[in-house]
């Protein structure tokens, strides 16, 4: 069968894919053709997820570029404050989830690959504005806080490469597809985490890597990632295509708001997706707020969150493709459901653990400034002090363990959320008419391009999560952070008890139409 405009010799079983004319785009696309599928498809799919992965983890890398260079901004030589350094965490995340609307709606206009080669090259701008200004500690606040808007870049990223890889993929298949590309970009958070404070000389790696004498020099990760935005570029340029099966106007993707559950779904994925990035974000600070005391760089005492903040990321990655596959298996609202009820689980825990901290003693601004001034004037750490942060730091374990269960429970979820997003959408198209027919094949091609705008959608409202969970834990109405954060816990608990009733009501309840298609 043809593939491309150019007449192409394929047969069952082999992989030889002529590249396609026309800048890549591909005229004939029916992966839902078992002999297409076998012959043409797989390949050519699987290429392309492959390249998509790529460019979607580099994005997800800028978009939490703040995330953990911003507990790093005191050490080298900025005195923001904690709420400060939240705005700093939470911006990137409000400005990725609104340009995911308009990056999702790219991609039938443009084609995927035409779009994933701009995208990529959009993240020059955050690292390059990054690596400029962390060298200069006389810049205000508002300026930080723009730069730090620009990172949203990355975040858009996701809802064009998940847009696009649904329409490569047959609807059996989409679930573990879509779940290894978005694991792919999640994994950026953790890669990250992971590698900046070893990227620009602090301590990582559990401690193997040891702070560089020198200081911390924050623009070479600026500089690195945007020389890895480029070759991202190159590579969607080189290896992707676009499918003409994919293109649509505007128009015909936003009549999607119309569904009761384009909106349905968006609503579960602030629990699910806006918990993963914003409790990614947050975790970073999170750590050093409760668990670490450092009044001057050269003094510290209790948990360094650059050995650890990773970790969660890393979990809720590896965890999204196990999600969609267990919703190809299972159905994605059982698996949906049973992630809500692991996350009320773990966050009553994360809760209690953070009930059984000490209060650590914290010293006047005035002494503060004057160590800072003067770091030899710093007379060490009282015991007072001592005895809380240790006391503290022998939680910490628990407290991880139920953190990062929480993070596994988030990434199930996510996976299985987008599992029943083609799903709901295929449910519609089988009401047109018996299998077959004319009128059933007209639906479903229309409800693969309309799942593709769902996607987009529910991913822009769900990644909202991810700006109002930091905000949360840094609550200016509330005076002592560390209570703020035991109050943020609360919150979300109450939350995803509300999401998992939704979650049953909508499609789990006996009787349903949802529910009898399994979805």
């Amino acid at each position: 069968m043809s593939a491309t405009e150019t007449p192409t010799q394929q047969s069952v079983g082999t992989s030889t894919f002529a590249p396609p004319p026309r800048n890549g785009w591909i005229d004939h696309w029916e992966p839902e053709d078992p002999e297409f599928w076998e012959s043409v498809g797989k390949p050519v799919a699987r290429r392309n997820l492959i390249f998509s992965i790529l460019a979607e983890h580099l994005g997800f890398s800028v978009w939490l570029l703040w995330s953990v260079s911003a507990a790093l901004l005191t050490k080298a030589g900025f005195g923001f404050t904690p709420q400060q350094l939240f705005w700093l965490v939470a911006v990137p995340n409000l400005v990725g989830s609104l340009l995911r609307l308009p990056y999702t709606f790219a991609v039938p206009k443009f084609g995927g690959r035409n779009w994933t080669v701009i995208s990529a090259l959009l993240l020059v701008i955050p690292t390059l504005l990054f690596a400029f200004f962390v060298q200069r500690p006389d810049t205000p606040f508002w300026v930080f806080v723009v730069i730090a808007a620009t990172a949203g870049f990355g975040g858009g990223n996701f809802a064009s490469s998940m847009a696009s890889i649904n329409f490569f993929f047959p609807a059996d298949k989409k679930g573990a597809a879509l779940g290894l590309n978005a694991a792919g970009g999640n994994a950026g958070v953790a890669v990250i985490q992971f590698f900046l404070p070893i990227i620009v000389g602090g301590a990582g790696a559990f401690g193997l890597v040891k702070a560089s004498q020198s200081g911390i020099v924050l623009e070479r990760a600026g500089y690195l990632y945007a020389v890895l935005a480029v070759l991202a570029a190159v590579c969607a340029y080189a290896f992707m295509n676009n499918l003409r099966a994919a293109y649509s106007r505007p128009r015909e993707q936003l009549a999607v708001v119309r569904y009761r559950h384009t909106w349905v779904m968006a609503f579960l994925y602030i629990g699910t997706f806006g918990s993963f990035i914003g409790y990614s974000a947050a975790m970073p600070l999170l750590i050093k707020i409760n668990f670490f005391r450092s009044p001057i760089p050269s003094a510290s005492i209790g948990i360094n969150f650059v050995y650890y903040a990773f970790l969660g990321a890393l979990v809720g990655s590896i965890a999204r493709p196990f999600g969609g596959w267990l919703a190809d298996k299972y159905g994605g609202a059982r698996v949906t459901l049973g992630a809500f009820v692991a996350m009320i689980l773990g966050t009553l825990t994360v809760y209690f653990t953070l009930t059984r901290l000490d209060t650590v003693p914290v010293p006047s601004p005035e002494k503060l400034a004057a160590w800072t001034k003067d770091p030899a004037s710093f007379p060490g750490f009282s015991p007072e002090v001592v005895a809380a942060v240790n006391h503290n730091s022998d939680i910490f374990p628990f407290f991880l363990l139920a953190f990062l269960f929480v993070f596994a429970a988030t990434g199930i979820g996510n996976g299985s959320a987008y599992r029943m997003i083609p799903a709901i959408w295929k449910t519609y198209a089988a009401s047109a008419g018996p299998e077959g027919s004319q009128p059933r094949a007209d639906a479903e091609a229309k409800s693969t391009k309309e799942a593709s705008a769902v996607l987009g959608i529910v991913g822009a409202v769900g990644a909202i999560g991810g700006f109002l969970i930091p905000i949360t834990f840094s609550s200016p109405w509330v005076a002592d952070p560390v209570q703020a954060t035991k109050s943020a816990f609360v919150v979300f608990t109450v939350f995803y008890v509300i999401c998992l009733a939704v979650t049953w009501a909508y499609y789990l309840r006996p009787g349903s139409a949802m529910a009898k298609a399994r979805v």
